[in-house]
């Protein structure tokens, strides 16, 4: 049992001859006890240091422990967040991938498309430029022959011998003469080329002729119903 101040005070000694001095044993025990309280005090202070810094000790302990728990789950939850964002951006990549190639796919087809589509076009564009060439030398023949049926009407003698000086012959002589012949070498010369169609599009146009001794304009038409016909 550890003795107490009050214990070392309350101690009593026997005596003996020739024993040691009662006053300064009690002097010097005083000393010891005043010295003793002191020890018994800076102790307590020490323990009580010692349970706060155990207590701080045991508190940091505890912190570590929680920080290295809040790291763990950290750790993982970063671990965890890098395995998503790496899924999400393959995810990304493959989407885009494929994107990226369906566009392509699309745009190689439509090309493809505008291609055929040009290409049918040129190819009609060169049917239809071959078939306008062939209706423009089959119109120019049908003109040339047209053309050259009018000359012939127009260098013919009957013009001669009917425009003759000193001629008696009657207007109805002249008109039958020059309309049979005008639709006799135009029908020949025409529809030898043209369709039916066609020749209900060609409009025969009045002929005029000027002779050069007197002056005077002769009119010729063609048809002899003709409703421009006026006799005057």
């Amino acid at each position: 049992m550890v003795l107490s101040p009050l214990d070392i005070h309350n101690k009593e000694f026997g005596t003996k001859m020739r024993g040691y001095n009662v006053d300064e044993v009690n002097d010097f025990l005083d000393q010891v006890i005043k010295d003793y309280q002191i020890t018994l005090n800076h102790n307590k202070e020490l323990e009580e240091q010692l349970d706060a810094a155990n207590e701080k000790l045991k508190y940091f302990n505890d912190l570590k422990d929680s920080l290295n728990q809040s790291i763990l789950v950290a750790q993982e939850a970063a671990d965890k967040v890098k395995a998503n964002s790496q899924k999400e951006s393959e995810i990304i990549i493959r989407e885009a991938q494929k994107q990226s190639s369906d566009i392509v796919s699309e745009a190689t087809n439509k090309g493809n498309q505008i291609m055929d589509e040009a290409s049918q076009r040129a190819k009609k564009l060169a049917v239809e430029t071959d078939d306008l060439k062939k209706s423009t030398r089959v119109f120019r023949q049908r003109l040339q022959v047209m053309l050259e049926s009018q000359l012939e009407v127009v260098k013919s003698n009957d013009w001669d011998s009917l425009l003759k000086e000193g001629s008696m012959s009657s207007y109805e002589e002249i008109k039958k003469v020059v309309g049979d012949r005008l639709d006799n070498d135009a029908a020949q010369g025409v529809n030898s080329e043209s369709s039916s169609e066609e020749d209900d599009q060609v409009e025969e146009a009045p002929v005029t002729d000027s002779a050069p001794d007197d002056g005077e304009t002769v009119v010729i038409f063609p048809d002899n119903d003709d409703p421009h016909f006026d006799q005057k």
